[in-house]
């Protein structure tokens, strides 16, 4: 089954099982508001680039800052340290494309409308259409990893980039052994062809959602159940596997690393801290690295926005 046979059928389940006509469901998505999830002042918008049209929000005063959400979240993952963040900088919190609101697009051949460099130039755009020609870029799980591509694509454009517990893709594909396919079985499930890993985060998704009970465990479960979304995030990874490290071995070859300055925090309670020598694994990929461990779990913005503000300022003013 393809993309859009899945899609279709998925929708059209979706519409008959819970009584809504496509006009309602339209009508929904587009009353959907998620600036209440941020402090007075944020404004969302959509801004079309070359490849999708892209969902953000944003806010603040003073110079650019990009912030890009990991899988399976959206933008309101940075609910928290906005406020902290937007007294510093203008704020521009997208989707990534294929999450959240954001567009997406067909797969294309191997995977590469959801490469991290087509990721990576939806913001460069973005950020372009908003005024701002460089910029620093704070990302976290997946977006640590388009914020490594947009380094190395756009170095004009980034001027420092901070990474929240990841390692460089093609170090994880790279270094795989026992201990990192135990931590992350999904890395490996997503790979395979639609839409068996689909229908069956469709299943877990629709369970998780019956147990939301705040109004934010709410909002990620209407962009987690929904199967564009779900197909979107597999694509992701499909292409980490494949297209990106395709890009990456380009990289490699021709020396070339992440000049601009790097800082990686980690979770203590996370598997990355314990799998890897995190530091030492972004020095293989850039010339300036500073880091270390903090505190908290995975989604270090949602667990600690406080000490991760106060990691974050110094470097970004530095």
């Amino acid at each position: 089954m393809n993309r859009r046979t899945f899609l279709q059928y998925s929708t059209a389940a979706l519409a008959v099982g819970h009584g809504f006509t496509a006009a309602q469901a339209v009508k929904a998505q587009q009353a959907h508001d998620t600036t209440r999830f941020f402090s007075p002042g944020f404004r969302a918008m959509t801004v079309k680039t070359s490849g999708a049209a892209i969902n953000l929000v944003t806010g603040g005063d003073g110079p650019p800052l990009l912030l890009l959400h990991g899988a399976p979240m959206s933008h309101i993952t940075w609910r928290l340290m906005a406020p902290l963040l937007a007294k510093n900088y203008t704020i521009v919190a997208p989707d990534l494309r294929g999450y959240g609101d954001s567009g997406k697009p067909p797969d294309g051949d191997n995977h590469s409308n959801y490469s991290k460099r087509s990721m990576a130039l939806d913001n460069v755009e973005v950020m372009k259409h908003l005024g701002f020609d460089s910029f620093p870029v704070v990302g976290q799980d997946r977006g640590g990893r388009v914020a490594h591509r947009m380094a190395l694509d756009h170095p004009d454009k980034v001027t420092r980039i901070a990474v929240l517990d990841i390692v460089p893709t093609h170090y994880h594909y790279t270094n795989v052994n026992l201990a990192f396919v135990q931590a992350y079985y999904h890395w490996f499930s997503y790979l395979r062809p639609a839409p068996v890993p689909e229908n069956e985060l469709k299943a877990a998704n629709d369970a998780a959602a019956g147990r939301a009970t705040t109004d934010v465990q709410k909002e990620y479960s209407r962009i987690q159940c929904d199967p564009a979304n779900i197909h979107g995030m597999c694509e992701d990874y499909r292409a980490a596997a494949s297209i990106d490290l395709e890009h990456d071995k380009i990289d490699i070859e021709n020396k070339n690393r992440i000049r601009c300055p790097v800082l990686t925090l980690w979770a203590e309670r996370g598997a990355i801290g314990r799998l890897f020598d995190v530091a030492g694994a972004w020095k293989k990929y850039a010339v300036n690295v500073a880091g270390k461990e903090m505190p908290g779990g995975h989604n270090l913005q949602e667990d600690i926005p406080a000490e991760i503000f106060a990691e974050l300022l110094p470097f970004l003013k530095s």
